[in-house]
């Protein structure tokens, strides 16, 4: 959950002239390419800094916003079909949005959108991705039950679940991330625009994180702290660099439709952190809840942030030094039969709630080849004594099919609503 799942997956950079990208073939050319390309000059390209220029490719055999590097400032959204709608308008839909991802991607407006308000105009591509998914009620409403895979069926239902409806579940899933957090927003206003008279909007939740390179651990390590003090991510998988990784990430098994080839399937649950109560813990119980110090991520069984944790080691006594409850020791795929996720959480804060008590913690987002043998068992053991979950609360839950990505002059979704 918090201290060990989300973190992010690395992505390459190379510098490449805005005007060759936006030249003849230029979307094409990105298309092409699985790389961050960046606008920046060529000492952004020489280092790999990722900079406000930056450009990640829209088209390719995947999404980007799975394998591609987590971004600051992230938007997550869920959309419902109107009545009325049909899979024609659904397709228009999801073409719609295809298209004008694209051009935000690489820094231009989406076309024909003459209502633009220019919230993003100047700020360059900024590192945009737009992922699309689907929900389990979409098969339903355009008669594609037939089409929907056995892994999107519904969650179970988890001892710590304080779940919203209005905040879980939806037709459409929508996750923006940017470097800038004016990008951010606008990708996310003008994708909830295009979709006025086939989807209108469930739910939103938004979430930072700190920008690359903001701190020695992150810029080492690809891990940030969360609003408990932890490093996220330590434990992530990188299907980026290892395609052995990528198989339990990516919907490749003999299960998965053919509309749903590259793709994956991702969990989002919004996770509220007890913040008052955490923060007057003393620093050596917060530890051992984690299993992890909070100085500098090293498990309690010694070593550094990447040392792998000792679950067997033991203290004089014989009490274990990872608790037989911390979260670490119970959310390990090898405490799970292998069970494996890709988590790219981001941090919330939303004010306070009516009881003066902070509406604060971690939107959590995890992908997977099959949430049966990734998330639920995970969440199951945790569900069961994790010491953490005296300190949060699990309020919003929603799975989502995220079909694999789009050639140019196709969309999102095409071979599952026409084929």
């Amino acid at each position: 959950m918090e201290a060990d799942e989300s973190g992010e997956a690395g992505g390459g950079s190379s510098g490449v002239a805005r005007r060759a990208l936006l030249g003849a073939g230029g979307l094409a050319a990105l298309a092409a390419g699985g790389a961050v390309l960046t606008t920046s000059g060529a000492a952004g390209a020489r280092t790999g800094e990722r900079r406000p220029g930056a450009v990640i490719p829209f088209h390719g055999p995947h999404q980007a916003g799975i394998l591609t590097r987590r971004q600051p400032y992230a938007h997550l959204a869920a959309l419902d079909l109107e009545p009325d709608a049909d899979r024609a308008r659904a397709a228009s839909l999801l073409r719609t949005w295809t298209e004008a991802a694209a051009r935000m991607s690489v820094g231009e407006p989406p076309a024909g959108a003459g209502s633009d308000t220019g919230v993003a105009l100047g700020a360059g591509p900024a590192s945009l991705t737009a992922t699309f998914g689907f929900g389990a009620g979409l098969f339903d409403r355009l008669a594609l039950t037939a089409a929907r895979p056995q892994a999107l069926a519904p969650l179970p239902a988890f001892n710590d679940d304080r779940l919203d409806p209005a905040r879980s579940g939806g037709d459409l899933f929508v996750q923006i991330g940017a470097d800038d957090p004016f990008v951010a927003v606008h990708a996310l206003r003008t994708l909830q625009r295009l979709a006025r008279g086939a989807a209108r909007t469930r739910w939103v939740m938004s979430g930072f994180t700190r920008p690359p390179g903001a701190s020695a651990s992150a810029a080492e390590s690809g891990t940030h702290r969360n609003l408990m003090g932890q490093l996220d991510g330590t434990a992530n998988p990188a299907p980026a660099e290892d395609p052995a990784q990528r198989a339990l990430i990516l919907a490749t098994g003999p299960d998965a439709p053919a509309w749903l080839a590259g793709g994956s399937y991702v969990v989002v649950r919004r996770i509220r952190m007890l913040l008052d109560t955490w923060e007057g813990l003393p620093v050596h119980h917060r530890e051992e809840a984690v299993g992890r110090h909070v100085a500098d991520g090293a498990p309690l069984t010694g070593g550094t942030e990447r040392t792998p944790v000792d679950l067997a080691a033991a203290r004089p006594d014989g009490i274990p030094v990872i608790a037989t409850n911390a979260h670490i020791r119970l959310a390990a795929p090898r405490s799970n039969a292998g069970a494996t996720m890709l988590r790219r959480g981001w941090s919330y804060y939303d004010g306070l709630r009516p009881d003066g008590t902070p509406d604060a913690g971690l939107l959590f987002v995890a992908w997977q080849a099959d949430p049966r043998t990734g998330f639920v068992p995970v969440q199951q053991r945790l569900a069961r004594g994790d010491a953490l979950a005296r300190y949060t609360e699990h309020e919003a839950s929603a799975l989502f099919a995220v079909p694999g990505g789009a050639a140019p002059g196709e969309y999102v979704g095409q071979r599952l609503l026409e084929g």
